[in-house]
């Protein structure tokens, strides 16, 4: 299906409001300016309010893509797209892209 490619200024969070950046951006291809990210990166994770053990099993701490782009790659890894699903670590929920350009498109 069709997104929007994710990139480094795209606010992207855990499923407990922490902010989540790419570790690994991606240089060779922009969009508004700014690096996209592709799938291989993990991503870390600040500011998730999902209590420790034995309340919880939080915080989020990183993340990893698991689905991405199937036709646009960049040094031969796929990119990621608004509605590509990651997994957060230790606490296994998604993580949830709000914002993002809105001009480059792909599937």
């Amino acid at each position: 299906m069709p997104g929007f490619l994710l990139h480094l200024g795209a606010t992207v969070l855990c499923a407990h409001a922490g902010q989540a950046v790419p570790t690994v951006p991606n240089p060779r291809v922009t969009v508004s300016g700014q690096p996209t990210v592709a799938l291989a990166g993990p991503w870390m994770v600040a500011g998730c309010t999902l209590p420790p053990p034995p309340a919880a099993n939080g915080p989020c701490i990183t993340a990893q893509y698991i689905t991405s782009a199937t036709r646009v790659t960049s040094n031969g890894q796929p990119l990621l797209l608004i509605d590509s699903q990651a997994i957060c670590a230790p606490t296994g929920t998604p993580l949830l892209p709000v914002i993002t350009q809105t001009r480059v498109t792909g599937i």
